[in-house]
Parts: C-alpha cells; sequence; structure tokens
C-alpha cells in the first residue's frame, strides 16, 4: 500500500474531480473524531480551501450506544458554519459497516439541511452492513474480520492493521 500522504494527495485529484463535476466550487469539509478530522486538515491544505474544516463526534448517535455506553474519548462536536444549503464534503479515515457513517449522517441533519453530502474516506476495508458507499476512496482493501484498521497520528499519519482482541 502507498504511505498516507500520498493516498491523502490522491484522495485530493479525487475529490477536485467529484466537486468539478458536479459543479461545487465551496465546499465545506467535516472530519469525523479523530482521524477524520487529521484527513479533513490535510485535505483542505491540499485542495486550498481557506474556511476552516468542521469536526463532528457521533457517539450519541451511534446505534450501539444503549449496548455499549460512551465512549471514554468523546470530544465536541464544532460546525464553525451553516450547514444549510451547503455542500459538505464528510471525512472518515476507515470505512467498514457504514454505521458510523449513518450516524454522522443523522447528526449533520441536526444541525440543517445540506445542499448535497459527498464521503470521501481514506480507507475502504468492505464489510458493508448498511448501504452506503464512499465517492472519494485513498485505497481498498479487503482483511479478515480478525484484523482492523487504525489511522494514527496527528503528526505523522500512519495505517496499521492489527488483530483484533476478542
Amino acid at each position: 500500500m502507498r504511505n498516507t500522504e500520498s493516498l491523502i494527495k490522491a484522495m485530493a485529484g479525487q475529490l477536485r474531480e467529484r466537486l468539478a463535476e458536479r459543479g461545487i466550487t465551496e465546499p465545506m469539509l467535516v472530519g469525523l473524531h479523530t482521524g477524520g478530522v487529521w484527513i479533513a486538515e490535510r485535505l483542505r491544505q491540499e485542495l486550498g480551501i481557506t474556511d476552516p474544516i468542521g469536526q463532528l463526534d457521533v457517539a450519541f448517535y451511534r446505534d450501539d450506544f444503549s449496548r455499549i455506553g460512551i465512549h471514554r474519548r468523546v470530544q465536541p462536536s464544532e460546525l464553525p458554519f451553516d450547514v444549510d444549503g451547503r455542500h459538505l464534503v464528510l471525512i472518515d479515515d476507515v470505512l467498514n459497516t457504514g454505521r458510523t457513517i449513518r450516524a454522522a449522517l443523522n447528526a449533520l441533519f441536526d444541525y440543517g439541511r445540506p445542499a448535497s453530502v459527498l464521503l470521501a474516506v481514506l480507507v475502504d476495508r468492505g464489510g458493508r452492513e448498511l448501504p452506503i458507499d464512499a465517492n472519494v476512496v485513498g485505497a481498498r482493501l479487503e482483511l479478515p474480520a480478525s484484523q482492523e484498521v487504525q489511522l494514527t497520528g496527528p503528526e505523522l499519519l500512519q495505517l496499521v492493521i492489527q488483530q483484533t482482541t476478542p
């Protein structure tokens, strides 16, 4: 697999194409805590976007919240712009089942009604449980269920593949 920075550059190129196809000139970037925020900041720099990025934590929107409780590292969401009528790019590090993205869409709509939402992910590892697909993908990986992909950072972004604990 290519290094993380080259994946982000490839994502920026794909994103430029998708935005141009749709005639979108002023997208707002929204990163999911934590890795998605790191990637959103890198994409903002690559694309020359001057507006600040939004940061979204979906802990309270997850469908497993009542079963597993609150994540120990819940962070505040911050959208420093009006969502209504805006074209948003939702950014996450790893797309797997689609449940985190479903939660993120629910959270976004609590802030308003965007004109459109594109999904950009660094890694698509398959394993979908919901009909969600990314518009922009840095890399596609096929991994057994016993492995997970994590992004470490924020200074030096690296993808780590490791065995899950039972």
